[in-house]
C-alpha cells in the first residue's frame, strides 16, 4: 500500500486538477490524504462534495508546510509515503513508475519524479535536486527544454518533495525528535534539509524519468513568501548540516553567496521580494544559535564523509571546490 499526502492551504482552485489526475492512476493500491492547513476558501466543502474517497486531515490553523506534512506522516501507516504538491497534475503512470522503481531497487530510500512546467510541458522544472557548497540548492535541468537529456534512470542527490516517494522506514530512521521535516524551517528547504540528513545516513535517491509531473510553479507559495523563507533557510540549512571539514574549507564560498544575495536585495530594495529576502537573511542570524544546536553532537566521520562526497559528486559543473 501507498499513502499519497497532498498538503494544501487555500488551494481549492488547484485541488481538482491534482486529485482528478490521481483518480486516473493506473496503479490503484494507494490512499490519498489531503492535509488541509487551516484553509478558509471552501477546501473542505469541495473535498466532501467532489472527492469523497479522499481522506482529509483538517488542521484548525495554518502552521506551515513542515508541520502539515509531519501530521500527515503520523496519521498514515503504509510502507511507502508519497508527497505531492496541490499545484500539480500527474501522468497516469506516475505512481506506478515512481513507487515501482523503489519496489524493484531496495537499496534506494527515496525516488524523485521528473517535474515539467505546467504551462510549458516541454520544459523542465526538476530532474532531481542537488546541493552546492555555497548553501544554494538547485534542480537539475531547471528551465531547460526537455530533449531527453534526463531520460535515464539514475542516482541523484535527492528528490524535490513536491513529487517524491519515500520508504516510511527511511523517514522513521531520519526523524528528529519524532518529526521527519524540521518544523523550525516552516516551509521552503525543508526537503533540502531532509536530503542532507539522508545522505549523511547513507540513504540514496533514484531519479525516475518516466514518473512525470506537471507543476504550476509557485501557484501555492512564491512571491515574497518564497523570498523570505529562501533568504532565511538557505543559511540555516547550511549551518545545521554542513560537515565540519566542509565548513572550514568552503565558508568563503558560503559567505560570498550570502553577500551576493544581500547586495542584490539592497540594489532592488523597492521591490517587495528583495525586501522580503533581506528580512529573511536577518531572521537567519537571529535563528542561527537554535540551528547550530541541531548539529550532530559528535559527528561521525564516516557520515560526514558520505555527505561531503555526495554534495561534491552531484554538484553542477560550475560549482568548483575552493582552491
Amino acid at each position: 500500500m501507498i499513502d499519497v499526502l497532498v498538503p494544501t492551504y487555500n488551494g481549492a482552485h488547484l485541488l481538482p486538477a491534482c486529485l482528478d489526475a490521481l483518480r486516473a492512476q493506473i496503479r490503484r493500491d494507494f490512499v490519498v490524504t489531503v492535509v488541509d492547513d487551516g484553509s478558509r476558501d471552501g477546501t473542505l466543502s469541495l473535498l466532501a462534495e467532489r472527492f469523497p474517497e479522499v481522506h482529509v486531515l483538517a488542521r484548525p490553523q495554518n502552521q506551515g508546510l513542515a508541520k502539515a506534512v509531519n501530521a500527515g506522516i503520523v496519521a498514515t501507516r503504509a510502507p511507502y509515503v508519497v508527497m505531492l504538491n496541490n499545484d500539480t497534475e500527474v501522468d497516469p503512470r506516475w505512481l506506478d513508475q515512481l513507487v515501482g522503481t523503489l519496489e524493484h531497487r531496495p537499496h534506494y530510500a527515496f525516488a524523485a519524479s521528473k517535474l515539467l512546467l505546467f504551462d510549458r510541458r516541454d520544459h523542465i522544472h526538476s530532474a532531481g535536486d542537488y546541493y552546492q557548497v555555497s548553501g544554494e540548492p538547485g534542480s537539475r535541468g531547471v528551465w531547460d527544454r526537455d530533449c531527453g537529456q534526463y531520460d535515464v534512470v539514475s542516482e541523484v542527490f535527492g528528490p524535490c518533495a513536491g513529487a517524491a516517494a519515500y520508504r516510511r522506514s527511511a523517514l522513521e530512521e531520519l526523524a528528529e525528535g519524532g518529526t521527519v521535516f524540521d518544523e523550525d524551517l516552516v516551509m521552503y528547504c525543508e526537503d533540502v534539509d531532509l536530503n542532507l540528513r539522508a545522505r549523511r545516513a547513507g540513504l540514496r535517491t533514484i531519479f525516475v524519468p518516466t514518473a512525470v509531473v506537471y507543476h504550476k510553479l509557485s501557484a501555492t507559495g512564491g512571491g515574497t513568501l518564497a523570498s523570505y523563507y529562501c533568504g532565511r533557510n538557505f543559511a540555516l540549512v547550511w549551518a545545521k548540516n554542513m560537515p565540519d571539514q566542509m565548513i572550514r574549507r568552503y565558508w568563503p564560498i558560503f559567505l560570498r553567496s550570502q553577500l551576493r544575495f544581500a547586495l542584490h536585495s539592497l540594489r532592488h530594495l523597492r521591490e517587495p521580494a528583495a525586501r522580503a529576502r533581506l528580512r529573511g537573511q536577518l531572521a537567519a542570524l537571529r535563528s542561527l544559535p537554535r540551528f547550530l544546536a541541531k548539529r550532530p553532537p559528535a559527528e561521525n566521520r564516516r557520515a560526514a564523509d558520505l555527505l561531503a562526497d555526495a554534495i561534491v559528486r552531484w554538484s553542477p559543473a560550475g560549482d568548483q571546490p575552493l582552491k
